[in-house]
């Protein structure tokens, strides 16, 4: 295990002041040692004892190079995603009666074993997923600040206890929030690490017991997550992993009738289905996080620097496979040429490479399904519109032996397909209007409500997009990113329309809440 003795190598998205030489020195260091343990063999765990199975084993490959091997990981049957839940449920009531500062020490503890491993789970990222470095130790950062935060939520709700009014001097009236009991928790891809994390944590601050399933392109680091939690001293029932598809597993743990609330990150296709299946017989808690199509509006008075750096790094980081990932550019026509001018400009600097390595901005896309969206998108851009940039699969050198697509700008007519439909690919779409009224139209006419970002020097331009957007996370003049980069306990992220489904985001406030239910309690004396 390394650990991380250095203050100032915290690194955010958007990571100004980094020691950078320890950063790297830590790094190179972590990415060694997890280099050396690539190949092994891990089992389901339920109720903490490890498990195989009679399917085959996923075999965990990097998206950077084919032929790493990462780990082999067991594929859970639905009879063992049933045998999970089944524990869980037995776990919960215990975990659930716990004095809440007992639960609150056990996640705050298990954050510190995050930072302590923060490199090394970095590492895993980075090869796991195609993570930059700076990418892969958000990604690990951003984990423990949100088990953090969400203590913090409990901590000063006391517990959600709050005293009522009454009817009757004889009378003593409180409002209590309590646990479901058991969450399925379906995870993704794009940050397996933290949007785990997230919803795990919640779920088990709040006295739930959770089973579950990461993506099957990310196994290795549910599994690091899983170790954790142990380790940090959550029951061994009241977070099982299970390893699996999504057809087999997934589909179990939505059908499950003791499952009692489901958290969710991915497509909006495969949200709305377990929606739909989910609370066939009554309502249950769905806690859907499900994509978006992001704009970004360049106005006439923008300081196009600013925008072109923004927009590059937001369409662009991990190769555009983030669901707050800037698709779509609704640029002033009196500033189109010069704005693209310099995204373009930015764009052909971008450096390409195995992104476990110093300076590498961009890698792979997660698989070959990837490649595939990718490829026709570029196809039907060339032929409805102009690909200004890029637009090919890169197979030079290295790059052949993994999903290594390049970073695409085009222009297309306003009203494409491609402004509409999300992608999850490093191609982002440019279309020129003719005022912000026009451009706020062109956002707001798509099914998603997930993140948008302006660029405008007039006051009244900005606060005219954040009152008419119809999104959950704006930003207005951000270099870092223009629709990426939120952080707990400073932007909620909070998916409208078909971005998610309870009105209330990850990261903020409000989000703890959302895993438990009201009981009123009057007592008479």
């Amino acid at each position: 295990m390394l650990t991380a003795t250095k203050p100032n190598t915290k690194v955010t998205y958007a990571s100004a002041d980094v020691d950078w030489g320890e950063f790297h020195r830590q790094f190179d260091s972590a990415l060694q040692l997890v280099r050396g343990r690539m190949g092994l063999e891990y089992p389901i765990v339920i109720d903490g004892r490890a498990q195989k199975s009679t399917l085959p084993l996923i075999v965990d490959v990097s998206p950077i190079d084919s032929s790493w091997v990462l780990g082999r990981f067991t594929s859970a049957t639905a009879q063992q995603a049933d045998e999970a839940v089944l524990s869980s449920k037995k776990a919960q009531k215990a975990w659930g009666a716990l004095p809440w500062p007992e639960r609150v020490f056990v996640m705050r503890r298990a954050a510190e074993i995050m930072r302590e491993r923060k490199f090394e789970l970095g590492a895993v990222l980075s090869i796991e997923v195609g993570k930059s470095r700076i990418e892969a130790m958000g990604d690990a950062e951003e984990s423990a600040d949100l088990i953090e935060y969400y203590c913090q939520q409990v901590e000063d709700a006391r517990g959600f206890v709050k005293p009522m009014n009454s009817t009757s001097p004889k009378e003593i009236t409180r409002s209590v929030l309590r646990p479901y009991g058991v969450f399925a928790c379906i995870a993704p891809f794009n940050f397996p690490l933290a949007l785990a994390v997230g919803m795990t944590s919640a779920a088990l601050v709040a006295g739930n017991a959770v089973v579950f399933k990461p993506t099957v392109e990310a196994p290795w680091t549910g599994y690091l997550i899983h170790e954790i939690y142990l380790a940090a001293g959550v029951p061994a029932a009241c977070f099982n992993f299970v390893s699996g598809s999504g057809s087999v597993v997934g589909n179990a743990l939505v059908a499950h009738p003791q499952s009692d609330g489901i958290v969710f990150t991915g497509s909006k296709d495969v949200g709305m289905t377990i929606m739909k299946r989910f609370s066939a017989d009554f309502p249950k808690p769905c806690l859907m996080e499900m994509g978006g199509k992001n704009p970004a509006v360049v106005t006439a008075s923008a300081d196009l620097d600013l925008a072109a750096e923004g927009v590059m790094r937001s369409a662009f980081g991990f190769q555009g496979q983030k669901c707050s990932a800037c698709s779509r550019v609704y640029v002033d026509q009196k500033v189109e040429s010069a704005f693209l001018g310099k995204l373009l400009e930015r764009t052909g600097k971008i450096t390409i490479g195995d992104p476990s390595q110093k300076d590498i901005f961009f890698g792979p896309v997660i698989n070959d399904k990837a490649v595939e969206t990718f490829l026709k998108a570029s196809s039907q851009a060339g032929a409805d519109g102009t690909i200004l940039t890029g637009g090919e699969r890169l197979v030079q050198g290295n790059l052949s032996q993994g999903n290594f697509v390049a970073p695409t700008v085009v222009k297309l007519p306003l009203g494409h397909a491609l402004f509409k439909k999300e992608l999850f690919v490093p191609l982002v779409a440019v279309g020129a209007v003719t005022s912000l009224e026009q451009a706020i139209h062109e956002c707001n006419g798509v099914e998603y409500g997930l993140t948008a970002g302006i660029y405008s020097q007039d006051k009244n331009d900005v606060e005219r997009f954040l009152n008419e957007v119809e999104a959950g996370v704006l930003y207005a003049n951000r270099r870092g990113g223009a629709t990426t980069g939120a952080w707990p306990g400073v932007q909620s992220f909070c998916g409208w329309k078909g971005s998610g489904s309870t009105g209330k985001g990850g990261l903020g406030p409000y989000y703890v809440a959302q895993f438990l239910r009201e009981q009123s309690h009057t007592i008479v004396e």
